[in-house]
């Protein structure tokens, strides 16, 4: 097919009546059906949300949506992707040294997130933290365990998680204050 395209524009193509050499006329060919593909591609009048700045992560779309009426599976989609958005761009990681990883269940009423330390070549090793979205009536629940992030990421990340539930859907540079553990009294006070 290509082989005909480009037979009938480079040897058989004439402009002011004469015969365009073949590199010219192969780079005529290839700019038309360029302009022809792109005709192609015209917007069907759906608005588009602006992009968000998130290097090679896509952007969510996340209109406002509330997760105690969400099913497990259309919480983890908003969740999800805001995590791997705002912790886990590869541009500017928030959590450089960790991984992502999720586990959904085959229904969709029962999915796990577990970030974990980055082993050699990215793969991931101990589990430092876990977001769990289970379906309990009409609502899903989400809870989150810490199991070895540092005190202040492990607020981070509950401090995101709050507000991407609250409908909040970008990615926040503020890292909440971490309450300083009280010094242990010597023994005998």
């Amino acid at each position: 097919m290509i082989e005909r395209l480009r037979d009938i524009f480079v040897s058989k193509c004439l402009v002011w009546g004469s015969v365009l050499p073949r590199p010219l006329g192969f780079a005529l060919a290839l700019a038309m059906t360029a302009l022809w593909l792109a005709g192609c591609g015209g917007r069907s009048g759906a608005s588009v949300m602006p992009e968000e700045n998130a290097g090679a992560v896509p952007a969510y779309n996340t209109s406002r949506m509330s997760i105690a009426t969400a099913k497990p599976v259309d919480a983890y989609v908003l969740l999800g992707g805001r995590i791997k958005t705002c912790w886990f761009n590869p541009n500017a990681p928030l959590f450089p040294e960790h991984v992502y990883r999720a586990d959904v269940s085959p229904n969709g009423g029962k999915v796990k997130i577990t970030i974990h330390a980055k082993r050699d070549l990215g793969r991931a090793g101990k589990t430092t933290y876990i977001i769990d979205f289970v379906q309990q009536g009409s609502h899903t629940v989400v809870t989150t365990r810490n199991r070895a992030m540092t005190p202040e990421q492990a607020a981070k990340m509950q401090f995101d998680i709050g507000r991407w539930k609250g409908g909040q859907t970008n990615c926040s540079k503020e890292w909440p204050k971490v309450a300083a553990k009280p010094e242990p009294k010597p023994a005998g006070q």
